[in-house]
């Protein structure tokens, strides 16, 4: 007994395709050639899993005119690289993904302006140098998330875990667009870690890769011209190029089909519907340069969610508010200037009020609001701040200092804060130059005393960033400056009453009995790090500060 179960492959300047697979003793079904672009054939199957791959005279141009190739379903959702083939599972006489149940679906989730990110590559989040196991997969991740939910953030940014070439990378030449990477485990392992995310209260975006694929992707073997640019599409700008780049331009006339749209929009509204994922960082915007796609894009995503929030980020470097809503396609935006700017202050190479400022509050930068713009210290593309530190001869308690300084602008700024993993605890591994070694974050540093304080700074901000509402609204003043002693005072605030003042000391000296003038009025301060009550008289606070540091008072 079985079903007749559907195979197609849409290839409409293809002349003729064919469908091979375990079922069939890996001999050939011919399959009919419709007026909708698509070959159809059917094959009765009973429950199992399967294997097969399409046969089809390719179109592509580093081909022989009409040569047979083999390649693997577009839109198989699961493969196995290493034999070239699909995997299709038939329960019940319907194709299914796996047989996963979802658990926590009812589960409320932190909207938009109320996230702390933590951007996560699976492969290097668990494991390391004393650890026994190789690790590296999602149900390894899942050991962490009462972890991750101490730590206090609320949302996680899967790296790309779509099919990639090989067991290891960051997965940003994607091959297989609706499978996921096999080398981290199972479809439902996936599924597992982003339900057991929702149960914890933390949402999961994933990395949409868009722009580009790997070279054997199957579309590069169907009919390459059809999908992709003929030519690079950044020729002024080699040192971006990524690989074949879709072309969201050419239109099918015939079909009346954007081919590149068709596709991706259906990768889009599958990840949505089948993972259940919260929002999709999309990579190499600047490069993909197409707003009428993204925008359309990114309803696509919204349209086929359940009632919950969603975030579409946009990866665009040089950061431009320009990509952002209510303008530009995307809610957000990877703010790379606050990285820039923050980043040589915090060293001590340079004090430029402007360009604090600028990024402190990025709507003097065009950005609407905060949730327009994702702020972060390093990312996976960025050196890790202890690497920065240590470049410039700062390390040990000096670093550490200097970690705790680009804490409290990271969690105080106007904006959405973003961690890169291991960042809360001092992490200071190079990051990986050709992205094939793996870089497991070294969890033992933990145990350290030093570390493990950073981590409670971490933790302890993080909660202040959830929990005041001031440090969500996009309400900032700078109210005090002084250029000469390096210092910057800011108030945040929101419509309820709730007040925080973050003094921040960029220079080397320290600062006793310094005489804020100006400050904001309030019934009750208090020192918010030592939980103490502070006097302000004639609308002046006087404190000491150390070099290289902050302090945030707050209305008690």
């Amino acid at each position: 007994m079985g079903s007749l179960i559907d195979f197609k492959l849409f290839a409409p300047r293809n002349q003729k395709a064919s469908l091979i697979g375990s079922f069939s003793d890996w001999q050939e079904t011919p399959m009919e050639k419709n007026v909708d672009g698509y070959f159809y054939t059917q094959v009765n199957l009973a429950d199992g899993i399967y294997q097969y791959k399409f046969r089809v005279q390719s179109q592509s141009p580093n081909f022989s005119p009409d040569e047979w190739v083999d390649v693997i379903d577009p839109y198989a959702t699961d493969v196995d690289e290493q034999q070239k083939v699909g995997l299709v599972q038939i329960k019940n006489g319907k194709r299914i993904v796996d047989s996963y149940s979802w658990q926590y679906d009812d589960i409320p989730l932190p909207e938009n302006n109320e996230l702390v990110i933590y951007e996560m590559h699976i492969a290097d989040f668990t494991g390391g140098e004393v650890d026994r196991e190789k690790r590296g997969q999602y149900l390894d991740a899942i050991e962490k998330l009462d972890y991750l939910q101490e730590l206090g953030i609320n949302a996680v940014e899967l790296m790309p875990v779509n099919e990639y070439p090989g067991d290891y990378s960051w997965g940003y030449k994607v091959r297989h667009f609706f499978a996921t990477e096999s080398s981290y485990g199972s479809t439902a392992d996936l599924k597992r870690l982003i339900d057991e995310c929702h149960s914890r209260g933390i949402r999961v975006f994933m990395d949409g890769i868009y722009n580009h694929t790997d070279e054997e992707c199957p579309l590069m073997l169907i009919d390459r011209n059809y999908w992709y640019y003929e030519y690079m599409h950044y020729p002024e700008d080699p040192d971006n190029y990524w690989g074949p780049e879709f072309n969201y331009d050419n239109y099918d006339e015939k079909l009346d089909v954007k081919p590149a749209w068709q596709y991706v929009g259906d990768v889009v509204r599958f990840w949505v519907q089948e993972y259940h994922i919260d929002g999709i960082r999309f990579d190499a915007v600047r490069q993909l340069a197409n707003f009428d796609f993204l925008h359309w894009l990114a309803q696509q995503a919204k349209k086929n969610t359940v009632k919950k929030p969603f975030y579409n980020i946009a990866e665009h470097i040089p950061d431009t508010n320009k990509v952002t809503a209510p303008e530009g396609p995307l809610d957000a935006c990877w703010h790379e200037s606050f990285h820039y700017f923050i980043v040589p202050h915090v060293c001590g190479e340079k004090f430029e009020l402007d360009h604090l400022k600028q990024v402190l509050d990025p709507r003097q930068q065009g950005y609407k609001t905060g949730t327009n713009a994702i702020n972060y210290i390093s990312t996976h593309d960025r050196e890790r701040l202890f690497r920065e530190l240590g470049d410039r001869g700062i390390f040990d308690q000096a670093a550490f200092t200097r970690a705790k300084l680009a804490a409290v602008l990271l969690m105080t700024a106007v904006g959405i804060p973003m961690l890169w993993m291991g960042e809360e605890f001092g992490e200071h591994k190079r990051k990986s130059e050709k992205v094939t070694q793996p870089k497991k974050i070294a969890w033992p540093l933990l145990e350290n005393p030093q570390n493990r304080d950073l981590f409670d700074y971490y933790k302890k901000l993080i909660a202040l960033r959830k929990h005041n509402l001031a440090l969500q609204s996009d309400n900032i003043e700078f109210f005090h400056e002084d250029t000469q002693a390096k210092l910057l005072s800011y108030l945040r605030w929101d419509n309820q009453g709730s007040q925080v003042v973050v003094v921040v000391n960029f220079a080397d000296d320290y600062l006793n009995d310094y005489q804020i003038p100006n400050f904001p009025k309030a019934e009750n301060w208090q020192d918010w790090f030592t939980n103490t009550p502070v006097e302000v008289s004639e609308d002046a606070l006087i404190t000491d500060i150390q070099p290289y540091t902050a302090k945030i008072f707050i209305t008690a």
